[in-house]
């Protein structure tokens, strides 16, 4: 028999339930961890990002990241939110910005990420895309979303769409991040959520739990293996061309 570790003790923990007063707790399970990773793959909490595009004080797109905040923790995860209040357009500012070097850290930090865009005009938020355009795809030497995992949510003042979530998913994949198949749209958002900001039991939530779920999961079976699954054929070429002209280079 395995050790009780981090997240086996958390889902044992009823306390841990209290936070999540919409869950059945007979239906929510744990991660079976053993079933995902192998002997030597990293064992620590997954490390998820949470970036939310509005900045509205009662920001429905900030209610349902907190939400879903509320449930990774629940499955043991270590979870950190950019608060995106201050952050400068993208090249308005210089990157040693503190708001940016905050943004840029925290990417580098994470195992995976969740994305949770308002629909505006049948697009994702200014806001959101601000916040991706400043993390860049290689940073000192080092790629700070390539191989990391990423689900995807948004929500609507009106009828159900899938616009801001497919746009964030060609976003996602332009990042080089593996993207989970499962996603959530919540339509007419001000009537999901009661005053103290909270969701109501729904469809609605029942999907953010899916969500939430399946990001965990993937993020356990690849996280150890995100090196190994991005190494490119082009890359291994391309740096052995770069290798040759500097040998080159120091023989004249």
């Amino acid at each position: 028999m395995r050790d009780k570790s981090l997240w086996d003790r958390a889902v044992n923990d009823s306390a841990n339930l209290d936070d999540l007063p919409n869950i059945d707790p007979e239906k929510l399970h744990s991660i079976d961890i053993e079933a995902l990773v192998g002997a030597d793959a990293p064992r620590h909490p997954p490390k998820i990002l949470v970036l939310y595009g509005s900045l509205r004080e009662r920001s429905f797109s900030r209610l349902a990241s907190e939400e879903a905040g509320r449930l990774l923790r629940w499955y043991g995860c270590e979870v950190r939110t950019f608060n995106p209040s201050g952050l400068p357009l993208p090249d308005d500012a210089e990157a040693e910005h503190p708001k940016v070097q905050e943004l840029r850290e925290l990417a580098e930090w994470s195992d995976g990420m969740l994305w949770v865009s308002p629909e505006r005009h049948g697009a994702m938020t200014g806001v959101m895309k601000a916040q991706v355009d400043w993390i860049p795809l290689s940073l000192g030497g080092v790629r700070p979303t390539q191989g990391k995992t990423l689900a995807v949510m948004e929500v609507s003042g009106g009828s159900q769409s899938f616009n801001a979530v497919n746009q964030l998913r060609i976003l996602g994949r332009w990042m080089r991040m593996i993207t989970i198949p499962n996603q959530s749209s919540v339509p007419k958002a001000f009537n999901e959520f009661d005053d103290a900001g909270r969701m109501k039991p729904s469809p609605l939530y029942m999907r953010i739990v899916d969500v939430c779920e399946e990001l965990v999961k993937f993020t356990w079976l690849t996280r150890g293996s995100s090196a190994y699954l991005t190494d490119r054929y082009s890359e291994r070429v391309e740096s052995a061309e770069a290798l040759s002209r500097r040998v080159n280079q120091s023989t004249h």
